[in-house]
């Protein structure tokens, strides 16, 4: 055999690339973990405020504590010993007894119960996950709505302020003889259908106010909170599977249980023995004698096999293994939706930003000065004004529908959670 060392210097050479090889992944992970999405600060504290007081929140932590307590009782021993006490009196013939029977686990009863209750924890841990991703996918979702309402609001008033001055000035030029009575009976009838949308849009803000305090929602925290819409991140490339997220977590919680059950329906069919111990004293006449005695005494399950209890079982088991199946071909059609919508949203909201046709004050100026200058017909002034609100009303309806569909890609990746901070949270 013979052995070869390599060069001094080639060996520090190899050692450098190493060492810059490890940094170089460290970097990477750093990068990755630091380009991770997560929201404002004063979005998050909001957030969390709002499921720390919601109803929900109470419950799961509940729900947790019961099936927590559930687990601590199935690792009990199942059977409890039992104290007999008897006396017989038959003629001259006295006897007392006492004993102890104890029924014993020999076929593992207790085992598979503290399996199937440890699965149903994890069955309740992940329907908790799941629900506090829900809970936040509604609390944006009404955010974005409070939001928007509020905006088309603002804009309706601001339509219904150029209609009103609008109005005045038709009127007085309807007197000077500028303008015929038709032009002037279009104006005030521009003015009230202003007046009507608007009504319309406070009973819109109104339901969507109702919707944001059902999850929670704080109204005086609203003025912190902004919608931070330019920032948004492009939809990256998904390389988690389904089985990362809560819905799938969850079937197949639910399909473990079912299978713990199966194993607790066969064991059940198994008789369990009981035990029994007794002593005590006799008397004959004047003769005294002690008594000593033991018993096995052994169920026969004749009558009933709990046979009807296994097949049962094994049903919920087919059917939570369908219902996973149906869960995996949801969970990524789904995520093709949600990257798919959220990507258009956001390329469409992008071109909206540029397009100079949103600029709604220089158009609203343009448009006044070139109707007062008779430029532009009465009409034509309405038609195009009415446009050009509706282009600023139909702005806030996209910046909505682009958290909203933000909101959905976040929770089809798996990230909403760790966005809104709520991950861990029980």
């Amino acid at each position: 055999m013979y052995l070869f060392r390599l060069p001094r210097r080639l060996l520090v050479v190899r050692l450098a690339v190493v060492v810059l090889a490890a940094f170089s992944l460290l970097g990477q992970v750093a990068a990755a973990q630091s380009s991770d999405p997560s929201a404002p600060l004063a979005i998050r504290d909001a957030l969390q405020a709002a499921w720390a007081r919601h109803p929900g929140s109470r419950a799961t932590e509940a729900q947790l504590a019961a099936a927590q307590a559930r687990l601590n009782a199935a690792g009990q021993p199942i059977y409890n010993p039992e104290i007999e006490l008897s006396a017989d009196d038959e003629g001259p013939d006295r006897t007392g007894t006492i004993g102890l029977n104890l029924t014993l686990d020999l076929s593992g009863k207790r085992g598979v119960r503290r399996d199937a209750a440890s699965a149903r924890l994890d069955l309740v841990s992940a329907q908790a996950r799941l629900r506090r991703r829900d809970f936040a996918k509604q609390w944006f979702t009404s955010w974005a709505e409070v939001h928007t309402s509020r905006q088309r609001v603002s804009t309706g008033e601001r339509r219904l302020g150029l209609m009103t001055r609008f109005g005045d000035i038709a009127e007085k030029q309807f007197l000077a003889d500028d303008i015929s009575g038709l032009e002037r009976d279009l104006a005030l009838l521009a003015r009230d259908e202003a007046q009507a949308e608007q009504s319309q849009l406070i009973a819109d803000q109104a339901d969507a106010e109702a919707r944001f305090r059902g999850v929670g929602g704080s109204l005086e925290s609203l003025a912190a909170l902004t919608l931070p819409t330019d920032t948004l991140p492009p939809p990256a490339a998904v390389v988690a599977s389904v089985e990362q997220l809560p819905d799938w977590q969850a079937a197949q919680a639910a399909l473990l249980a079912t299978e713990r059950e199966v194993a607790v329906a066969r064991r059940n069919r198994i008789a369990d023995p009981t035990v029994g111990l007794r002593g005590g004293r006799i008397d004959y006449g004047n003769v005294r004698d002690r008594v000593i005695g033991v018993s096995i005494s052994v169920p026969l399950f004749v009558r009933n096999g709990y046979r009807a209890e296994v097949v049962a079982a094994q049903a919920d088991v087919d059917v939570a293994a369908a219902d996973a199946d149906r869960v995996r071909l949801e969970l990524e059609a789904d995520r093709r939706r949600a990257i798919d919508s959220y990507a258009a949203a956001q390329s469409t909201w992008t071109r909206w930003k540029a397009s100079r046709g949103t600029d709604i004050e220089r158009r609203t100026t343009l448009l006044e000065r070139l109707w007062r200058e008779g430029e532009l017909s009465t009409a034509n002034y309405l038609q195009q004004l009415k446009q050009t609100l509706d282009t600023q009303l139909a702005g806030a309806e996209l910046e909505a529908r682009l958290w909203r569909s933000y909101t959905d890609y976040l929770a089809a990746t798996g990230q909403l959670e760790r966005w809104a901070g709520l991950e861990g949270t029980p």
